[in-house]
């Protein structure tokens, strides 16, 4: 366990706790519910993905939003956009949001989420599966 030295070291070590709960007592239900995956690679950490995710975490306990789950994941390859943050709602693929700052967390949490309004700063997939 590493030590902690202040009080964001403590609020840090909470939330991860946290969110590692919730998602461990909604993992059965995941496919259901809105996931909201931020990328907390080197790069993503020290653009601010740690202070996103943890406002991401907020304004969900905030706004009572029992669907959606906040997790993290490794590095999803756009460290030029980085924070980033993809979104996955019900029966929809997801879309990957980059140079997310706390006022685009929201908006997205807004627009996107709750009313499945498309919000500026999508990473567009430049990619195909060898399928398509």
């Amino acid at each position: 366990m590493p030590r902690i030295m202040s009080l964001d070291d403590l609020k840090s070590l909470r939330d991860n706790v946290k969110n590692k709960v919730d998602l461990r007592e909604k993992g059965e239900n995941v496919d259901e519910m809105v996931v909201i995956r931020v990328a907390m690679a080197t790069c993503g950490i020290a653009s601010g993905a740690r202070d996103v995710m943890n406002y991401f975490a907020d304004l969900v306990r905030e706004d009572g939003m029992n669907n959606v789950v906040i997790t993290q994941s490794g590095c999803m390859g756009y460290c030029y956009a980085e924070p980033t943050v993809e979104v996955t709602l019900p029966n929809s693929d997801p879309v990957v949001y980059g140079h997310v700052s706390k006022e685009k967390a929201k908006e997205i949490l807004e627009k996107h989420i709750k009313s499945g309004e498309m919000v500026d700063g999508i990473i567009p997939v430049a990619h195909k599966s060898i399928d398509e």
